[in-house]
């Protein structure tokens, strides 16, 4: 397949849209003209050849690793909720060590036996960036939008900022942004060296009126950069942050039933328009009008 020039190797695809065998999942994205792929534990533990065959069948793809998810719940607990939660850490900081995974995502809290005091959620993400230091690897930071007490991307700049590691940044998910009404605006306030990644995802309706349904639409309903109708919004926020200069990676984290019961190569096509939209259209400031954009099929 021709490879499409521009900022197309700045897209990867997260192996959590695609059903089947890691095997295969890296197969689909490869294929389909990507560079780069976002791991989640899942794959990685439940290769049928073990962790080891997994991390072999990884480095043997030719795929540059994003990063690898997701750390859950970390924050703000005490005692020996804490020190279960570490031993957690200290296991998926040594699985992105050997695949080659550059950053780890960690999830806001959404734990009700956690504190919610600020300072000392700093404090146990800089232990956890303390943690990562020796193994070279950075830590994103991402606020779910269901989360607890950081529940929005300023809110987890907050505690980053707090924390004050070279190692500890913030990961941003559109969906999440989108489904709080974030403003945008915010995006200024940040640094972006301090950005770790970038996960892009649509949806298919305006608005989300309730947590419950919150968590539905990410966890089954997300779709593609421009396939929901956000596309405007997904165009602004790419623009804002390359405007402020990032320069990092972008992943589309799609988790959607549908695309879990299509043959694995069509949904990577649906990737790659995306990508292709993103990168050759938005980063080069042709942003579509509101309901104009259509993806290649």
């Amino acid at each position: 397949m021709s490879r499409t020039t521009g900022n197309f190797d700045d897209f990867g695809m997260d192996t959590i849209t695609l059903a089947g065998s890691l095997g295969a999942k890296l197969t689909a994205i490869r294929e389909a003209g990507f560079s780069q792929v976002m791991l989640k534990a899942n794959d990685i533990v439940g290769h049928e050849g073990g962790v080891d065959a997994a991390v072999r069948l990884v480095k043997a793809s030719g795929l540059r690793v994003t990063g690898f998810q997701v750390l859950r719940d970390f924050e703000g607990l005490s005692g020996h909720l804490h020190d279960y939660k570490v031993d957690m850490a200290k296991s998926m900081l040594e699985m992105a060590r050997a695949l080659g995974a550059p950053v780890l995502l960690a999830c806001s809290s959404v734990s009700q036996h956690a504190t919610q005091d600020l300072d000392a959620i700093a404090k146990d993400l800089r232990k956890l960036a303390m943690l990562a230091v020796p193994l070279g690897i950075k830590v994103a930071f991402e606020g779910l939008s269901w989360g607890r007490t950081i529940n929005e991307f300023t809110t987890a700049w907050d505690v980053v900022c707090r924390a004050d590691a070279p190692n500890l940044g913030l990961g941003l998910d559109s969906f999440h942004a989108f489904a709080t009404q974030t403003s945008l605006d915010e995006l200024d306030m940040l640094d972006p060296r301090k950005i770790f990644l970038v996960q892009l995802a649509d949806f298919m309706w305006q608005e989300i009126r309730s947590v419950e349904e919150r968590i539905t639409t990410a966890r089954h309903f997300r779709v593609f950069p421009g396939e929901g109708v956000h596309s405007v919004q997904v165009a602004d926020l790419v623009t804002r942050l390359a405007a402020l200069g990032y320069r990092g990676d972008y992943s589309f984290e799609v988790f959607n039933d549908d695309y879990q019961q299509m043959p694995l190569p069509l949904v990577a096509q649906r990737a790659r328009a995306s990508a292709e939209w993103l990168g050759e259209q938005v980063l080069r400031r042709s942003v579509p009008l509101p309901n104009r954009m259509r993806l290649a099929r």
